[in-house]
């Protein structure tokens, strides 16, 4: 392709430019719109699947609900998590605004899971504080978004520029204020020139830096799209950066990089453990420190290690299969499949991720303040790229949120763009399209990310690091040489100068913090000790005047939240300038030239060259099948995007082709016109089970914001006699949320065929405390249906222990253990506290467990002997559930002495509950 002229560029205005349309750009985008701003809304894929969230979420891993969490409490979680380094400030937007912010995201459509009264079902997951919030719907995010976008009055005010990629912010040469962009379309590669009135950098965290252990580019833990493109424009703009010390490493699959998941796991009893079956974590938070026992436990002789789910009973697996293998990861079921492994019989071997930057999943990003502004006037940073720690999801739709609507003040910049900073992004653009058989962009990206993994990646020490600096140097000139011939290429290389300038970034923040924190993290293998006298505070690193990078030590601020073991005392930074490189022994001087090769002088030594990919990387796929059965499809797809009424979509709806009404479906449930409740209930009895399908999905997306009249309750009632039990189900469950069925018609589902319909049954007659009825399903000849009434009984608004008799009694082991577990929530009168201490004696030890649970709410002169006995049980989980269970007896002196005796237990969960005594 030709190199176009910088004077041919396409030039946009706009109020508000937000680069990056994942989780933080949208939100900013709509924030700042509803603000009155113009804004225009730059992605270099395309919004509707891009992003971090393209497949959706399985989870909120922050979500602070009244009544479940504090604020404060979450503060100072996330401040121990960082080992004290935080601006409690910044962190305290997302503890005060996430509820709201969920609520928000709920009137969209988003659906979190709730119990049976619709309240919200957080979970515990770390040992402190309850914040995890399931989204069992979770992989519609991206499109609920997109399709708030796309409504009427956001288009009025929102542009969405697909395909186009920024590479440079562009500043006022008189104040240094953003007051633009410079960029170039990704299927065209016309240049282009975008001036605003504020700039909000939204562009995810720098995923693509480590490389994985299979060697493929794209196949790296965080979205592979994020190549660090926030972080280089936001320091070739003149932005502070802060942490860039503190990596991201995760634990993965091994061979499979994809997330364990026990955040998902932990909810359904997973959890992680040694070759020899026992839990070893104990840090209580998702830390470096917990990385740091992670690995150790690796490397030694009780490796390997495992996401140990082969313990839980059917149904358990079943849910985590449905969750995993479809939001999560796709492929996920078929790689376990492709090694013969299933779940039941086999537990999940683990490994550590390659490195990475990620602001919302560790430290390392853009310094903003409690508005998302940077340290550049009319900048702001938002998402996995701002440096709010362990802000995920939530967090960085609160952070676009901030960011978009105070953006949203200021107006068009109307002077002329600086013709130099648009000259050296063009030529940043459009250089490899000079050199089309230069080093194509795999190889050249493949060497950079090994030296990454050769010298950055811990555990560190000053020598290495500083044979990265010199390696990333020397890049400079390599990456500069790169060769392209198509606007994706030049996409691709752009994205390698990105990673290069975080792995300085990276090397240069690491020599500079002088001290190990953060456990894996920052572990200097030269520098072992945590320094806070030295080091409590945050390492920031801007670009100098002349171009170097230049580090600051800026305190920590005094806490809005006292958290034990650290006391900043805030005060004046340190100006630390350029880091001084370690010494590293070679064999000349080193500043003499290389001396020449057998070749003649111009054969200098060169770095071998890394082996070659097979292709240059996926594409970006359409949003569209690349071809269909009936060209009404394409027709309806078109329309789709303009919002139509019901009366539009109406003749898709009826159309004798399947495929049709299916798709008509999919845009029933993105657009969401008026009537669209019982439209989507009418296609449930649709003849076709690719159409039901569809239907049964939309309506369970859709039940947070569709209104539940009388036409919507008649459809789901018809919909409950449909020969389809999937049908069934999500009639039930839209009935029970929307609050539009009685205990009646939920009690003659009882007697439904398909047990999983009968288990919707029971949540739905749990929605209404429908106890006598709750109460007969206990005879249900479905273990997993028995097991939900015991959960049921334990969940209405007045719960009491005698309906649960029967269940008590059940001769499945499952049941019995539910049932014991219930009486935890109804009380465990004298009767009860027999039956109790004598189940545990029993065979299976999820009855023991349940057990140990029901006698914390016993008297404890019956309780507390026969707890103090259980902490020798065999089975770790009962031990855990008898600590837990202790712990409501506290107040005695006979529970204090017994968990004293189970702070050396050598199960981690034991010995951290127990010290919480």
């Amino acid at each position: 392709m030709d190199i176009p002229a910088i004077g041919d560029a396409e030039e946009l205005s706009c109020d508000v430019l937000v680069i990056g349309g994942g989780t933080a750009g949208t939100m900013a985008a709509l924030t700042a719109a509803e603000h009155g701003a113009r804004v225009l809304l730059l992605e270099k894929a395309h919004v509707r699947h891009s992003g971090a969230l393209a497949m959706g979420m399985d989870g909120v891993n922050n979500a602070v609900v009244p009544g479940r969490a504090e604020p404060d409490d979450y503060v100072a979680e996330i401040t121990r998590a960082n080992d004290g380094i935080v601006d409690q400030s910044t962190v305290r937007q997302t503890a005060t605004r996430g509820f709201a912010m969920v609520q928000r995201l709920e009137s969209y459509g988003v659906k979190f899971e709730k119990d049976e009264h619709g309240e919200y079902a957080v979970r515990q997951v770390h040992r402190s504080g309850s914040y995890v919030l399931p989204m069992p719907e979770g992989k519609d995010v991206k499109k609920v978004l997109y399709r708030q976008l796309r409504r009427r009055e956001m288009r009025e005010r929102i542009r969405i520029e697909n395909r186009v990629m920024p590479v440079r912010v562009l500043t006022s040469p008189e104040d240094g204020r953003a007051i633009g962009a410079a960029a170039f379309n990704t299927r065209t590669g016309a240049f282009v020139t975008v001036r605003a009135g504020a700039v909000i950098l939204a562009t995810g965290p720098c995923g693509r830096l480590g490389l994985p252990a299979s060697g493929y580019l794209y196949g790296t833990y965080e979205n592979p799209t994020n190549a660090g493109d926030g972080y280089a424009m936001a320091y070739h703009a003149g932005a502070a950066l802060t942490g860039i010390e503190c990596f991201q490493i995760n634990p993965l699959i091994k061979d499979y990089n994809g997330p364990a998941c026990a955040y998902v796991a932990n909810p359904f009893g997973g959890y992680q453990v040694n070759r020899h079956g026992e839990r070893f974590v104990d840090s209580d938070y998702w830390s470096g420190q917990m990385m740091a026992e992670f690995a150790a436990e690796l490397a030694s002789d009780r490796g390997p290690v495992y996401l140990k789910l082969s313990h839980l009973p059917e149904e358990s697996v079943a849910s985590l299969e449905s969750i995993l293998h479809t939001t999560e990861r796709p492929t996920r079921g078929t790689f376990h499949a492709g090694r013969g492994h299933d779940y039941r019989t086999h537990d999940i071997e683990m490994h550590i991720s390659e490195i990475g930057l990620c602001g919302g999943h560790s430290a390392s990003g853009v310094r903003v303040d409690d508005h998302a502004r940077t340290t550049v006037p009319r900048l702001y940073a938002a998402g996995d790229l701002a440096s709010v720690p362990h802000n995920y999801m939530i967090g960085a739709f609160v952070f676009g949120d901030l960011a978009g609507a105070d953006a949203a003040r200021y107006a068009a910049y109307e002077g002329e763009l600086p013709a130099g900073q648009v000259a050296a992004a063009h030529e940043l653009i459009y250089r490899p399209l000079r050199r089309p058989d230069g080093p194509p962009q795999p190889q050249v990206e493949y060497k950079l990310r090994r030296f990454v993994n050769d010298y950055v990646a811990p555990p560190k020490t000053g020598a290495k690091l500083s044979l990265a600096v010199a390696a990333f140097d020397r890049m400079s000139g390599e990456i500069e040489e790169m060769g392209a011939t198509t606007a994706h290429e030049l996409m691709r290389c752009a994205e390698v100068s990105f990673i290069r300038d975080c792995a300085e970034m990276a090397a240069r923040s690491s020599l500079a913090r002088t001290e190990s924190r953060w456990g894996l993290y920052h572990e200097r293998l030269d520098h072992p000790e945590r320094d806070d006298t030295g080091w409590l505070h945050h390492l920031d690193l801007r670009k100098s005047a002349s171009g170097a990078m230049e580090f600051t030590a800026r305190p920590v601020e005094p806490y809005l939240v006292p958290v034990d073991g650290f006391a900043p005392a805030g005060g004046p930074s340190r100006h630390l300038g350029e880091v001084a490189l370690v010494p590293v022994a070679t064999a000349g001087r080193a500043e003499a030239p290389p001396a020449p090769g057998p070749g003649g002088a111009g054969a200098a030594l060169a770095g071998a060259a890394a082996p070659a990919e097979g292709a240059a990387g996926p594409e970006d796929l359409p949003a569209e099948p690349a071809g269909s059965a009936s060209p009404r499809i394409l027709e309806l797809l078109a329309l789709a995007e303009e919002s139509p009424g019901l009366d539009l979509l109406g003749p898709y709806l009826d159309d004798p082709d399947p495929a049709v009404r299916a798709a008509a479906v999919a845009a029933l449930g993105e657009t969401v016109p008026a009537g669209a409740g019982p439209a989507l209930a009418a296609r449930l009895a649709d003849a076709a089970p690719a159409v039901r399908a569809a239907a049964a999905a939309a309506l369970r997306e859709l039940v947070e914001v569709l209104p539940g009249g009388p036409e919507l309750a008649a459809g789901l009632r018809t919909a409950l006699a449909v020969p389809d039990a999937a049908v069934r189900a999500a009639a039930l469950e839209a009935l029970r949320a929307l609050r539009l069925g009685d205990a009646g018609l939920y009690a003659a589902s009882l007697a439904d065929a398909d047990p999983e319909v009968r288990i919707h049954a029971v949540r739905a007659l749990v929605s209404v405390d429908a106890v006598p009825a709750l109460a007969a399903a206990a005879a249900d000849p479905a273990r997993e249906v028995r097991v939900a009434v015991a959960k049921g009984l334990a969940s209405v608004h007045a719960p009491a222990p005698a309906p649960l008799d029967p269940l008590l009694g059940d001769p499945d082991p499952l049941v019995r253990g539910a049932a014991l577990a219930a009486l935890a929530s109804t009380g465990c009168p004298a009767g009860y506290a027999g039956r109790a201490v004598a189940a545990l004696a029993d065979a299976a030890w999820q009855v023991r467990a349940g057990a140990a649970a029901a006698l914390s709410t016993a008297a404890p002169g019956a309780a507390v002997p026969a707890l103090a006995g259980a902490l020798a049980d065999a089975n770790a989980d009962v031990r855990k559930a008898a600590v837990l269970a202790l712990l409501a007896h506290r107040d005695t002196a006979a529970a204090r002495a017994a968990l004293a005796t189970a702070v050396t237990d050598p199960d981690a969960d034991v010995r951290a509950y127990a010290g919480r005594a």
